[in-house]
């Protein structure tokens, strides 16, 4: 990234949310929620042998990849909300930029490999732990790590071709490349085939294999014939079915957003939507109606709080 012509020494100015106290209290909350409400999911996973289970274990991951999603742009918007500084120097908003491809591309591979994962435990029942055995999910979340290191670098290594003018101010509370690419002076034209691209493999594919998977999987639960059997089918690929909708729908509101309307907090609001809000609400998506995870969640809280009351007991007793 040429620096040249830039201000600020290299800097770029996020104007995203200046009302210091309000946002900075409620985007505080929501992180502290996501994070939270992930690393417990995260440990119950992995601390309950029941759960051992390839559903599950992508679950882990996603979990874990959202608390990175979040992590990539939050704190350093709320740090910049606390201070009222909203420079970023061209390194960071690189990185930035990186690491938030890596985290919504992994996303959308982990949500695909899941609705695969459904589609061969309800299509495929006798034949699911064949089929789903841990070599090939380790073999799936290590591809999808890789693939969307590839996709980012692929877009993000381009950038260093630009040059950008002295207008660095971007009406967000992160880095967004649509948002940095409009900056630039130079030509932008590769820049663009490159995210048409990796938008394509890392979007466009994934969604179509989850939506090929989930039509199998309603067609199979269609041709069972009584409703116990298509309720109990259904609710194993419901909870993935709302983070679906909730992933893609508020993400495609983004861009709809920003394409229908130049209003900058019009995409700002849906900006916080994609990047905060989802993340936050996965955890009690997939908790709150499964008994599994509620009882794997109970049983770690209940080992995580001190019993106080057991100290007084035994030494009343001795």
């Amino acid at each position: 990234m040429e620096r040249g012509n830039q201000t600020g020494a290299g800097h770029f100015l996020l104007l995203g949310f200046t009302e210091k106290p309000f946002f900075f209290g409620l985007f505080l909350s929501m992180y502290l929620v996501t994070f939270t409400g992930n690393l417990l999911l995260i440990l119950a996973v992995s601390s309950d042998s029941r759960l051992h289970t390839p559903m599950y274990f992508f679950l882990a991951n996603l979990s874990f990849v959202d608390i990175c999603f979040t992590s990539t742009t939050v704190p350093k918007m709320l740090w910049n909300t606390q201070t009222q500084r909203k420079l970023i120097t061209c390194a960071g908003c690189l990185s930035q930029i990186f690491f938030f491809i890596v985290f919504g591309c992994l996303d959308n591979l982990l949500l695909t490999v899941m609705a695969y994962d459904r589609f061969v435990a309800i299509c495929h029942p006798l034949h699911y732990m064949v089929i789903m055995n841990p070599q090939l999910c380790r073999l799936l979340a290590v591809g999808s790590w890789c693939i969307s290191v590839m996709g980012s670098l692929l877009e993000t290594l381009t950038l260093l071709r630009l040059s950008f003018c002295t207008n660095m101010e971007i009406p967000h509370f992160f880095c967004d490349l649509p948002e940095v690419l409009k900056l630039a002076c130079s030509d932008t034209f590769v820049n663009t085939m490159v995210v048409y691209f990796v938008t394509i493999v890392l979007g466009v594919f994934p969604l179509s294999g989850i939506l090929f998977s989930y039509s199998q999987i309603f067609s199979s639960i269609l041709k069972i014939s009584s409703a116990r059997g298509k309720y109990k089918a259904f609710s194993t690929c419901g909870s993935h079915l709302s983070v679906v909708s909730l992933f893609y729908g508020t993400g495609l509101g983004v861009y709809l957003s920003s394409a229908a309307t130049s209003s900058s907090r019009t995409s700002l609001v849906a900006s916080v939507m994609y990047t905060i809000v989802t993340p936050m609400l996965n955890p009690f998506i997939y908790s709150l109606r499964n008994r599994d995870m509620k009882g794997a969640l109970g049983r770690l809280l209940s080992r995580a709080v001190p019993l106080s009351v057991g100290g007084p007991l035994q030494d009343s007793h001795e």
